[in-house]
């Protein structure tokens, strides 16, 4: 009997939550359009990250009162058949009361009602958080397009002010630069491979750079016709892991002299706010080669490292409906989930860290076959391009290489 208020009340209190479910079947009034400012995306952004985390506290709360319901409904259930058990045989039979038949039958009738809420309160728990996860890559969303903004404005005023006086280049070294170290010079180390090819290097291999705001690193430099490149990344054998986790994608891993990727920290140093070049060698198993070269730029780590590239470069990577200001694709690893995917995780369904739209355009940091996998679900894993020899092949070997903005062909 002391029981039964209690249910009620239990019941009573998950009554609000019951009226979210069921509101969320019903269809919202249409509105007129309108166009919301940068502060009110984020405020609603902001504001609806807040709500989710307090409906997960309030599911939380609600569910340990169920369950204490619950221990005590078991409780007077086990206490109530002892004491029917334990009737004196001497006594004489008393007639039954219509209320104590129907006890049992109304503490399992509460039960079930509990049981039956517990589930409602899960489901709405697994919708918040599902939501929660939207909410967050469209904040990211919103940052990104935040930035490109901001490039856009920075970039002109910057082309109309450099105009004028641009700054002059330090004279090429009359002497020759050791490739494997470049510790010999007289002063301030290059900011990249392309400012060493200004100052007179012309042989490829490893040198020490030091970006605008960045310690000193090591890089390969690949001198060609048209300047000095940086690469970032290179895939040939499969001596190095590349399924690894966010930390390790930021500041690189594997060996200088063969299988790496260099960090996405050193390569936003290198590329800086003024964005560059991207340059992606690929090699298929016949011995067939492609090469692309397209501009770009490498948001900071507020922005997961996004890569945005214009609307002409978007559509032949094999994107769709895509923006007139182009397309912004944030790096994604297992851990750290930021593709354009709602429903999937594209680094855990596939492998590697990657600025992954949509699970299919490509991924050079995906798992390395030595022979072409007779599945199809396994080949998806691997390196891939899609729009050079489709998604389902995985590629031999890969090289990526960047040059920053501003970068001037040799004479």
């Amino acid at each position: 009997k002391r029981s039964a208020p209690s249910a009620g009340a239990a019941l009573v209190l998950c009554a609000p939550t019951a009226g979210l479910l069921s509101a969320q079947g019903r269809p919202a009034p249409s509105e007129p359009p309108r166009f919301a400012s940068w502060d009110e995306v984020n405020v609603l952004a902001h504001g609806l990250l807040q709500l989710g985390h307090g409906l997960r506290e309030h599911v939380e709360r609600t569910r340990g009162q169920l369950g204490a319901l619950e221990r005590r409904l078991g409780s007077c259930g086990a206490t109530c058949g002892q004491a029917a058990g334990t009737k004196a045989p001497s006594q004489a039979p008393v007639s039954p009361v219509p209320g104590d038949e129907a006890a049992p039958e109304t503490l399992r009738s509460l039960q079930m009602q509990l049981k039956a809420q517990n589930s409602r309160i899960e489901q709405l728990f697994q919708k918040v958080a599902q939501q929660q996860r939207h909410l967050e890559k469209q904040h990211l969303r919103i940052q990104n397009l935040q930035s490109q903004v901001g490039l856009l404005t920075t970039t002109h005023l910057n082309q109309e002010v450099a105009k004028p006086a641009r700054r002059k280049r330090l004279p090429k070294m009359a002497q020759h630069v050791d490739p494997a170290h470049n510790a010999s010079r007289l002063h301030r180390l290059p900011r990249d491979c392309q400012e060493l090819f200004e100052e007179g290097e012309r042989q490829s291999g490893l040198f020490q750079i030091q970006p605008q705001g960045s310690p000193p690193f090591l890089v390969n430099c690949e001198m060609t016709s048209d300047g000095g490149w940086t690469v970032i990344q290179r895939r040939q054998d499969g001596s190095v892991d590349f399924d690894q986790p966010w930390e390790a994608y930021k500041a690189g891993f594997g060996d200088p002299q063969g299988e790496f990727w260099l960090g996405l920290e050193k390569v936003h140093r290198i590329t800086g706010g003024h964005g560059g070049r991207l340059a992606v060698q690929l090699q298929d198993w016949e011995g067939n080669a492609e090469s692309l070269k397209f501009p770009i730029h490498l948001g900071g780590e507020d922005t997961a490292y996004s890569l945005q590239v214009t609307a002409p470069v978007a559509s032949k990577l094999g994107a769709t409906a895509v923006a007139p200001s182009g397309l912004s694709l944030p790096f994604s690893t297992w851990d750290q989930d930021h593709d354009l995917r709602r429903d999937k995780n594209c680094a855990k369904i596939l492998s590697g860290g990657w600025w992954f739209g949509t699970c299919s355009h490509s991924n050079l940091n995906g798992q390395y076959f030595h022979s072409i996998p007779r599945q199809r679900q396994q080949r998806k894993k691997g390196i891939f391009w899609k729009t050079w020899r489709g998604r389902y092949y995985p590629l031999q070997a890969t090289t990526m290489l960047v040059q920053p903005t501003g970068a001037t062909s040799a004479s």
